[in-house]
């Protein structure tokens, strides 16, 4: 009988940019489910690749001064990079500038021009290059793209359509025949939901740009990304060889929620049109955030996976995504929470499980895995512990990844309460129970290496190696008295790491604006006192009252405020900058200030009191001393009369910030 097959496939990245960890998260999953069902005796092929043309490629390469062909070439390999680091074993790696992509891109394209649902005619529309969608005015949020919350283009350009309205009656059916074509649940809901207001037909090819996939029949055309790309899932097995016949249809496409509507709804739409079968299941996995904000260059809390990995290895950081992200949902990544889940359920639980077992059958039978001897109550209540591999596998079949983790890992704890329990150092006298504790324990060691092999391979492999016994197949996760062998040295499987400071510690969490602002201090001050500097023209004196205490700083405001302006006037204070002697004066922190065209005005705290903290919500004020180079770091401008840092507001306990300049001033 030939095995049963299994076909699964990611989204293909689009590299107009390094990997971030959203990319990395995707494919974490989709491993994860590939090596289970490998487990569990299956044929799997597993598909990922990149997604290569379009505008957006186009643009971005051109501005990085590279032909389009080179910057994909280049970027396309630190995707590869960043698989082989997880440990992600794909079958097969996609790009939609292979020669065979192209070919099954235009073969679907003519095939739906046959069947007479491709026609010319004039698009005009809202078009974002940076999802390489068109968007009607409901769809804008504040007249912006929904997804990038930039503003769109108003497109108008010859163009051949398909005709989607044509399939929706039939996707409309389809969804509601097969409950599991679309989950989660609530995505098949908002789905079906949105085909209740006719489709639109979809422009399909543009002449705007040049880097794409030309049509066959009209050169000035090249095709429309989204054909383009999605053709991937047919290419990717060599469409239409028996490698094809062989895995299609996919089983699962794991996509992320945000282009659910690409593959729910366009995709099906070009299969039926190339009387293909349909996927048998989209699952729209949520997005991260990171350490509680959503993630995005602007903020700068970009994590790069690479970076992750050279820092505390791949394991660590497939258990925290795989465990903390619950299957279906948005989750959190934080480095804090990536340390405490290696400290306390990879290094705590599993590795102090393996390290004293392995020592104790080293130091009380020469490495020997002894007999299992009579069972006690205590040995068959961890037995009866085991988890059923098939109950595991119907809720993989079912994509509750986050659930089997879970599950397994209470069984690990388990395992370590029955050390507890049966305390096998003090059994050295009864030699038969000891040997029999011992068996259980490296038994259930080699039960453990199976499971957690799909979640943390390479640990996984290292357990093996040092129970010395081969990794087995799911159908081999049970108990039995008949293992026998040698095991090795106990190893360190999981080393621990350090909690990192907020302030001093390198973090792989990539900086950005609001990481240098995060290193200031700032308070609101009074002006108490104004002087005329003594050696500089240009150069104020001031006292001020930060409510607990008194200051003096030295300000370059002579040209700008008369004594008396200044007098009484609430400002925002740099506190913790490194004192500074100014042409002979001391100068104990720094105001700050807009300036735009020559105008400078200073920073006002309206209704705040001396002493108040000035903060960005979510940002905590660094108690530590900067230096004037970290301060010139930060990047402050003014936004409708208000001072933002990344376009987040100043603000104090009662409101913004305010400065009275145009938009675009800086402060310093």
């Amino acid at each position: 009988m030939p095995k049963e097959k299994f076909y699964i496939t990611t989204a293909i990245d689009y590299p107009n940019a390094r990997p971030h960890i959203g990319h990395a998260y995707e494919k974490i999953v989709a491993d994860m489910i590939a090596r289970w069902h490998k487990q569990a005796g299956r044929d799997v092929f597993f598909l990922t690749g990149t997604d290569e043309h379009g505008q957006k490629i186009e643009k971005t390469a051109k501005d990085a001064g590279k032909p389009p062909k080179q910057f994909v070439d280049e970027l396309s390999e630190e995707f590869k990079r960043m698989c082989s680091l997880l440990g992600v074993e794909y079958s097969g790696f996609i790009r939609t500038t292979d020669k065979k992509h192209v070919k099954t891109a235009l073969d679907l394209f003519q095939k739906a021009e046959q069947k007479g649902v491709i026609y010319r005619g004039e698009y005009r529309g809202l078009y974002c290059v940076g999802c390489e969608a068109f968007y009607t005015d409901k769809d804008l949020v504040d007249g912006q793209c929904p997804t990038h919350k930039r503003p769109v283009e108003e497109v108008k350009e010859e163009s051949y359509f398909f005709k989607l309205g044509a399939f929706q009656e039939r996707l409309i059916t389809h969804i509601e025949q097969h409950p599991h074509f679309i989950l989660p649940e609530a995505k098949r809901h908002e789905i079906l939901n949105r085909l209740k207001e006719p489709l639109r037909d979809l422009s399909v090819s543009r002449t705007s740009f040049k880097w794409g996939i030309p049509l066959p029949n009209d050169k000035k055309h090249v095709m429309y990304v989204w054909f383009d790309a999605l053709t991937n899932y047919l290419s990717g097995v060599s469409y239409p060889s028996a490698k094809f016949r062989k895995y299609w249809p996919a089983d699962c496409h794991l996509i992320g929620k945000d282009i659910a509507w690409f593959h729910c709804v366009i995709w099906p739409a070009i299969l039926m049109a190339g009387d293909l079968p349909l996927p048998r299941t989209v699952y729209c996995h949520g997005h991260l955030t990171i350490a509680g904000q959503k993630m995005s260059k602007s903020l700068g809390n970009v994590v790069d996976p690479i970076k992750v990995v050279e820092s505390y290895g791949s394991d660590p950081l497939r258990f925290v995504l795989l465990r903390d992200v619950p299957a279906g949902s948005d989750g959190d990544f934080s480095e804090s929470a990536l340390i405490d889940r290696n400290n306390a359920e990879l290094a705590d639980a599993l590795g102090n499980l393996v390290q004293r077992s392995l020592t104790l059958v080293n130091k009380n039978f020469q490495g020997n895995i002894p007999v299992c001897g009579k069972l006690t109550e205590v040995d068959n209540e961890l037995i009866a512990h085991i988890p059923d591999w098939k109950a595991l596998d119907d809720l993989m079949q079912n994509y509750r990844w986050s659930q089997v983790v879970d599950q397994i890992w209470q069984y690990i704890n388990r395992c370590n309460k029955y050390v507890n329990d049966t305390e096998p150092w003090k059994q050295a006298n009864d030699a038969e129970r000891l040997g029999t504790i011992l068996y259980l324990l490296i038994e259930n060691l080699r039960i453990i290496t199976i499971f957690v092999a799909p979640i943390i391979p390479k640990s996984a492999e290292k357990m093996a190696q040092q129970i010395g016994l081969p990794m087995g197949k799911l159908r081999d996760a049970k108990f039995t008295k008949k293992t026998k062998g040698r095991v090795n040295a106990p190893e360190v499987l999981f080393p621990k790491f350090a909690q990192k400071t907020a302030v001093a510690s390198e973090s792989v969490i990539m900086p950005g604006p609001l990481d240098a602002f995060g290193k200031l201090n700032l308070k609101v001050a009074r002006i108490i006192g104004v002087e005329l500097h003594p050696n500089a023209d240009k150069l104020y004196v001031l006292r001020l009252d930060l409510g607990k205490e008194q200051r003096q700083i030295v300000a370059g405001m002579r040209e700008h405020y008369k004594i008396d302006e200044l007098e009484g006037k609430l400002i925002v204070l740099v506190s913790n900058l490194k004192p500074a002697l100014l042409r002979g004066v001391e100068s104990q922190g720094m105001m700050l200030a807009g300036e735009k065209d020559g105008t400078v005005r200073v920073l006002e705290p309206r209704n705040a009191e001396p002493g108040d903290s000035v903060t960005i919500e979510g940002i905590v004020p660094n108690q530590g001393q900067i230096t004037i180079e970290d301060f010139q770091k930060v990047v402050m401008t003014t936004k409708n009369q208000v001072a933002v840092c990344d376009g987040k507001p100043l603000k104090t306990h009662a409101g913004p910030v305010g400065v009275e300049l145009g938009d675009g001033a800086k402060i310093r």
